[in-house]
């Protein structure tokens, strides 16, 4: 990655520019079945329509704080780094009703009202499905992304120095982020290429690292696995090897 990345947001376009075919984000949901393959391209445009949402047709602007009621998926990675492009610092588990927007998951609605700005609500189906029935007060985000730009350009600058995640009580910049996310890929031995097998959830900043910021920081991928213990002991073996995985951390 460039020396002079200094968000989440310019990892991902150095990933982009260096090689933009190999896979970034394997999921595996263990629960259902699911896999889901993104390389760094389908990625990044995921992340530029979702940024272009939040931007847009949601109103964020950089300092604003967005409440993110997600587990470890996909989807959630997207949406870490469309918030890292518009300058909106992703609160993890945030209470949404000190929130000025949330992103809730099928599970949190009902916490999520709590927020009096924007409601986005993801189903999280298989290949990013919509809800059989929109859920009142909220937007469907499988409906509304498809619909936007594939490039994104931010109205205003994002400053490195301002705040872009909070899990529990860490608060980071994306300056800060980024250099935690090297540091951690250092310290797990990633090169280029590695693949790293995660079955952390993203409740903690451990969890968010091994299972997105230091692959993307390293050049490497990650496969994201949610439901890993419902995984016997010879599936993850099998995963591991048909994965290519160097590394795993769970």
């Amino acid at each position: 990655m460039n020396a002079t990345d200094r968000t989440p947001a310019d990892l991902l376009r150095s990933a982009l520019a260096a090689d933009p075919a190999r896979p970034l984000v394997t999921f595996y949901d263990d629960a259902t079945g699911e896999r889901v393959e993104l390389s760094v391209a389908t990625f990044a445009n995921w992340v530029a329509k979702t940024a272009n949402l939040l931007q847009g047709d949601l109103s964020a602007e950089p300092g604003d704080r967005l409440a993110l009621l997600l587990p470890a998926h996909w989807q959630t990675a997207v949406w870490l780094l469309a918030c890292s492009s518009v300058g909106v610092a992703a609160d993890i588990g945030g209470h949404p009703g000190a929130a000025d927007l949330v992103v809730a998951g099928p599970d949190e609605l009902e916490a999520a009202r709590a927020c009096g700005g924007e409601r986005v609500a993801l189903a999280l189906r298989p290949l990013g499905g919509r809800f059989p029935q929109p859920p009142a007060g909220f937007v469907d985000y499988a409906v509304e992304v498809p619909g936007q730009g594939d490039r994104f350009a931010p109205y205003a600058p994002v400053d490195a120095d301002e705040l872009a995640l909070r899990v529990g009580p860490l608060e980071l910049t994306g300056a800060e982020l980024v250099e935690r996310a090297r540091a951690d890929a250092e310290a797990l031995g990633l090169a280029p290429g590695a693949r790293v097998l995660s079955g952390r959830a993203y409740d903690s900043w451990d969890g968010l690292s091994a299972g997105l910021f230091a692959p993307l920081a390293a050049g490497a991928s990650v496969v994201l696995c949610r439901h890993l213990s419902e995984l016997p002991p010879e599936g993850r073996a099998r995963r591991v090897a048909d994965e290519r995985v160097t590394v795993s951390v769970e």
